[in-house]
């Protein structure tokens, strides 16, 4: 394969390091939200989301669409949730591997 897809694959993967991002990206989950919105429903100051949202925009990752004064912010390819449910999925599944065999052990 071209190594210029595995960098590109690398820096988007850099995208979903942060915790909080991928806070974000599940609220756009349910459509576009503003700044605001997103600061109020992950507690999070405004400046600080404003500079999350500049990686995934910059990334592709989002979308944004002006109405008047308000920025609204929405997932750019809905193949990006499907990706993130898969690896949340992978994560789930090796949780519960690890459960059973703690049980198994103790």
């Amino acid at each position: 394969m071209n190594k210029k897809i595995y960098e590109m694959h690398a820096q988007i993967c850099k995208v979903f390091t942060s915790p909080k991002r991928l806070e974000i990206i599940n609220l756009l989950r349910d459509g576009e939200k503003t700044v605001n919105d997103l600061a109020e429903q992950t507690g999070v100051l405004q400046a600080n989301i404003s500079q999350h949202l500049t990686v995934l925009r910059q990334n592709n990752v989002v979308t944004t669409r002006r109405d008047g004064a308000n920025v609204y912010y929405k997932i750019a390819n809905p193949k990006i949730l499907q990706a993130c449910d898969l690896m949340r999925e992978v994560l789930i599944e090796k949780l519960a591997e690890n459960e059973t065999l703690a049980k198994r052990i103790s």
